[in-house]
């Protein structure tokens, strides 16, 4: 079984016993967390659930982690000017480990 959910702008594909990278989500660590924003559910008989009744099934999880990515740099050149801006980026996330799908 597995299911579609909604996080942030994002959309993940999680099974029960998955480790997913979220947006940061308010809590702590050991903290719960539902999702309610279900967009499709696969079942084990090989349907799948969408619309009406995929939004009825909330998909239930645990903080693992509150961090950060790796840092990424972004470097803007041109060959005109000496125009050149080196910048960096990391992302804070918060680690859910999926431990149910609820119908």
């Amino acid at each position: 079984m597995y299911a579609v959910i909604r996080s942030g702008a994002k959309q993940y594909r999680v099974t029960p016993g998955d480790t997913v990278k979220v947006e940061t989500l308010p809590g702590k660590v050991g903290g719960k967390v539902t999702f309610e924003d279900v967009l499709a559910v696969g079942t084990d008989e090989k349907k799948l659930l969408t619309g009406a009744d995929a939004a009825k099934a909330k998909v239930v999880g645990k903080i693992v982690a509150q961090g950060r990515h790796p840092k990424i740099t972004v470097l803007k050149f041109k060959t005109t000017n000496q125009y050149k801006i080196c910048r960096g980026h990391r992302q804070n996330y918060t680690a859910v480990e999926v431990s149910g799908i609820e119908l």
